[in-house]
């Protein structure tokens, strides 16, 4: 399985296994079966429950196609949606494990997605060029993608605990900084990746500027004369798994 090295704004590179194209084409297959599901459902409804079938009578074509239009929107706006509020996946991709991410290591913004769903007119609906696309490029990146500089990785890793978010923690662990239940699942992966990455070379630089980067972003003063940097980041690691109770 191919990988994409991801630059994080320390400078440092993380690898994440690319999804494959076979895996996206599932994830797209899950996804069109829920929408198609949706579809006959709403048009069942419409038609046969609630008897509305008569409102198209003396309709022109293109008032029918508007009202058609109206019911099947959100099939239209599916992946947008979801992935918006779902962190980068749809239901198809959660089945797949397969998710959308920055190049540049930042978790992606609803104008990030606007712009993968812009491109699905091309992608989608021309399905040969957005699979051919997928071929060709390093990452394996439709059109989409490239123009909103995102990739989708594989969360199939197999990897253990001191590769993830996870840390294991007493039961009688007192919790430090709760602002850290503003960061994300993403944002967490990224610090401590970083994290153990500098103390395997023992780069106090890389460790110094996270810390900085965390304490701003946390808005925290924290007293150098009480907690050292290094244990300050493993702190903001162990908390956060405390409040949101990855187990």
């Amino acid at each position: 399985m191919s990988q994409i090295a991801i630059n994080t704004s320390q400078n440092v590179n993380i690898n994440f296994n690319i999804s494959s194209v076979g895996e996206r084409f599932l994830a797209f297959i899950i996804d069109s079966v829920i929408k198609i599901a949706y579809g006959v459902v709403i048009l069942y409804l419409f038609f046969s429950v609630f008897d509305l079938g008569y409102i198209l009578n003396g309709l022109d074509q293109w008032s029918v196609g508007a009202v058609y239009s109206i019911l099947l929107f959100p099939t239209v706006i599916y992946p947008l949606v979801l992935e918006s509020l779902m962190e980068g996946q749809t239901v198809g991709k959660k089945v797949m494990k397969i998710r959308v991410v920055k190049i540049d290591g930042y978790q992606a913004s609803f104008g990030d997605y606007l712009i993968r769903w812009v491109f699905r007119v091309i992608d989608v609906s021309v399905l040969i060029v957005g699979f051919i696309t997928m071929l060709v490029t390093k990452n394996n990146q439709r059109f989409g993608d490239i123009a909103a500089g995102t990739a989708v990785i594989s969360l199939k890793n197999n990897i253990n605990i001191s590769h993830t978010i996870l840390e294991n923690l007493k039961t009688d662990y007192i919790p430090t900084f709760p602002q850290v239940i503003g960061l994300s699942d993403n944002d967490m992966r990224i610090i401590k990746d970083n994290y153990l990455k500098a103390l395997r070379i023992d780069d106090r630089q890389i460790i110094s500027k996270l810390s900085d980067k965390i304490k701003g972003i946390l808005k925290l003063e924290v007293d150098p004369t009480k907690m050292t940097e290094r244990q300050f980041i493993g702190v903001i690691i162990k908390d956060y798994n405390y409040y949101t109770g990855k187990e």
